[in-house]
C-alpha cells in the first residue's frame, strides 16, 4: 500500500475528511465542515489554494458504473459562437435519431419534441447493462486526501436522477413533460417503465462499489413536479433504491435544493439524507424546521447566495444560527449551487465563524 493510500486510510483527526467523517458516523459537532463540489473547483477559476489553506474542504463525486448501451450512438461536435462554446449531441438509433443542444453551460434545447422521440429514447436504453468500477472512486479519494471526502454517484450523464427527474430535467424540459405526464402520454409512460428497470439495476451495479453514500442528483424542488405526483411517481421508486442501498451497507443522499415543506412528512419516512438543503428565499423551511422534522437525516447545508450579497456580519450571524439550529450533530456546510458572491472576503468569514464553535 502507498504512503497516499496510507494516508487516506487514516485521516489526521483535526483534518476535514476526519471531521466530516466523525459528523457523518452521528458525533458531536465541535467544529462544523464547510466544503465545495468538485465540479465548482475544476470550473471555476478562482483561488481554491488561498480557500482550502483557510480549511475549506472538497465534496469529491465518482461514477460507481460502466454503462454498456448497444442500441445508441452518441456523436458530440462543438463550434465557437459569439465567444462561447456551442456543443450539439445525437443519439442515433436504428429507430430515429434525438438531437440537443449546449451554449457553454446552459442547456439550449432537449433531446425530446414530439411523442414519438420518447419512443427513440427508449430505443436507446433498450438492452443497456453495467458494470461496476472502483477505479474513478479511488483516484478521487486518493486526489481529495485529507481535504475531503469522495461520495458515489451514478455518473454525470443522464440518469442520475430518478426516471422522471432525468426525462424532465435531461430530456423533455419542464413543461413538455408535465403535459405529457397529465395526459399519460403512452410513450412516455412507457419510456418512463424501462428506465425504472435500467435506474434500480444501476443502482444495484452500484451497490457493489466502494462508496459508502451514493448521491441522487434530483435537483428537488416541489414546484417542479407537485406533491401528488412526487407520492405516486418518485416515492415509489425512492424505496426500491433505498432497498438496494441498505441492504449493501450504503447510505442514499438525495440533492434537493428547492422548496420542500409541502412534502417534508413524505421525506420524513424516506432514509435518505438531504444533500444541498438551502434555507428562505431559495428554499422554504428554515434549518430549524428542517431539524425539527427530519432529526435523524444528515443535513448536506447550503447557505443562499442571496445572503453573500449582503452584510458580512449579518452573513455571519446567519450561518451561526443555521449551526444553533442543525446541531448538535448531523450537519456540515457547502458550496454546491455556485461560488459564493464576494467569495475572497466571505468564504473565509464563514471559515472562521464556523472555527469558532471549535470546543
Amino acid at each position: 500500500m502507498s504512503d497516499q493510500h496510507k494516508q487516506v486510510s487514516r485521516p489526521d483527526p483535526r483534518s476535514v475528511r476526519a471531521r466530516l467523517e466523525r459528523a457523518l458516523a452521528g458525533d458531536v459537532i465541535q467544529r462544523p465542515v464547510y466544503a465545495a463540489y468538485d465540479w465548482f473547483i475544476k470550473n471555476r477559476a478562482i483561488d481554491w489554494g488561498s480557500l482550502f489553506e483557510q480549511g475549506l474542504g472538497q465534496i469529491a463525486h465518482a461514477d460507481l458504473v460502466q454503462a454498456h448501451r448497444p442500441n445508441v450512438e452518441i456523436v458530440e461536435t462543438t463550434q465557437e459562437v459569439d465567444g462561447q462554446i456551442r456543443r450539439d449531441v445525437r443519439w442515433i438509433t436504428d429507430r430515429g435519431e434525438l438531437h440537443e443542444w449546449y451554449l457553454g453551460e446552459w442547456h439550449q434545447e432537449c433531446f425530446i419534441k414530439k411523442p414519438d422521440d420518447y419512443r427513440i429514447m427508449r430505443r436507446a436504453w433498450e438492452g443497456t447493462h453495467f458494470t461496476v468500477t472502483s477505479e474513478p472512486f479511488e483516484h478521487a479519494d486518493e486526489e481529495v486526501g485529507d481535504t475531503g471526502i469522495t461520495l458515489g454517484h451514478l455518473g454525470w450523464a443522464p440518469l442520475r436522477r430518478t426516471p422522471e427527474m432525468t426525462v424532465q430535467i435531461e430530456f423533455a424540459g419542464l413543461e413538455r413533460f408535465t403535459l405529457d405526464l397529465a395526459d399519460e402520454q403512452p410513450e412516455l409512460m412507457e419510456l418512463l417503465e424501462l428506465l425504472t428497470e435500467v435506474t434500480l439495476q444501476k443502482c444495484r451495479v452500484a451497490a457493489k462499489g466502494p462508496a459508502r453514500y451514493i448521491k441522487l442528483w434530483e435537483n428537488m424542488s416541489i414546484e417542479m413536479i407537485g406533491p401528488r405526483l412526487y407520492r405516486q411517481r418518485l416515492v415509489p421508486v425512492y424505496r426500491q433504491i433505498l432497498e438496494i442501498f441498505s441492504s449493501a451497507g450504503k447510505r442514499l443522499v438525495v440533492h434537493y435544493d428547492g422548496k420542500l415543506r409541502s412534502i417534508a412528512d413524505d421525506i420524513a419516512e424516506l432514509g435518505f439524507d438531504l444533500d444541498s438543503f438551502t434555507p428562505p428565499p431559495q428554499g422554504d423551511m428554515s434549518t430549524a424546521e428542517a431539524r425539527a422534522c427530519w432529526p435523524e437525516k444528515f443535513l448536506w447545508l447550503h447557505p443562499p447566495l442571496d445572503w453573500f450579497r449582503g452584510d458580512q456580519a449579518t452573513l455571519v450571524e446567519r450561518i451561526l444560527q443555521m449551526v444553533r439550529d442543525a446541531g448538535p450533530r448531523r450537519y456540515c456546510f457547502m458550496i454546491s449551487e455556485d461560488v459564493p458572491p464576494a467569495w475572497e472576503q466571505n468564504v473565509p468569514a464563514v471559515l472562521q465563524a464556523l472555527d469558532t464553535m471549535r470546543a
